[in-house]
């Protein structure tokens, strides 16, 4: 059966000689996984290009109730990125977004409040006015929330975690910090200082390792840590 939907690509690996297996999350059913051959083809960079994590697509895909790989019919750029490809910050935090995703998405998995959420945050990292330093850790604490485990208040996170690894002294400001990524989310102006933007970075990963119960690390974070300069 034939079914139209939009969905943002995960990642994706090789198959065979010519052929990937891409994961895609989409709006109406779920995350799956599809064979796409060809695409590793001399002269199919274009269609290539259509699978590079978190880009946004437009889909006509084959849906088998039985589940296990399925194929696409049609497939096209949703939203064209005018800055994600070519700037090293913004493709960067693409990349970690697209790695929390993989890490908190099961097979199946249907969300359309989540899935609006990944595509709004994707637009709006796109655009030349947004604050990037802050968007990680906004993205943390507003995904956490649509997954069904983000607490509401400043508090909570704190109450909810096995480590808190602030002084006393920084408490407070985390706490304000925290408030601020809430109600403001990317638009975020508060100034904690790198130290303590960093610190609450691995402090709300940790967060994300106990509720999805992972212990696998995070491949991006080294390059994300590069970035929040």
């Amino acid at each position: 059966m034939l079914k139209k939907t939009e969905g943002i690509v995960l990642s994706s690996i090789r198959y065979k000689d010519t052929s990937i297996i891409v994961r895609i999350f989409t709006r109406e059913l779920g995350l799956k996984s599809y064979i796409v051959n060809g695409v590793r083809s001399q002269g199919a960079k274009s269609k290539a290009a259509l699978y590079q994590p978190m880009t946004i697509l437009d889909l006509v895909v084959y849906e088998k109730e039985k589940g296990g790989l399925q194929r696409i019919s049609e497939a096209k750029i949703g939203f064209p990125y005018q800055l994600i490809p070519f700037d090293f910050s913004r493709s960067g935090i693409t990349m970690f977004m697209a790695e929390v995703a993989g890490k908190s998405l099961y097979d199946n998995y249907q969300n359309e409040w989540l899935f609006d959420f990944l595509k709004e945050s994707l637009i709006h990292l796109d655009q030349k006015g947004t604050e990037l330093k802050h968007f990680p850790l906004a993205f943390l604490v507003h995904k956490a929330r649509y997954l069904g485990f983000g607490p509401d208040q400043p508090e909570e996170f704190f109450e909810e975690s096995r480590s808190l690894p602030f002084k006393a002294e920084e408490i407070p400001i985390i706490k304000e910090y925290i408030e601020n990524l809430l109600s403001d989310s990317y638009s975020c102006n508060f100034r904690p200082g790198i130290h303590l933007r960093r610190q609450l970075l691995d402090y709300f990963l940790d967060f994300y390792r106990e509720q999805l119960d992972s212990v696998t690390p995070w491949k991006s974070i080294g390059i994300l840590r590069q970035l929040m300069n």
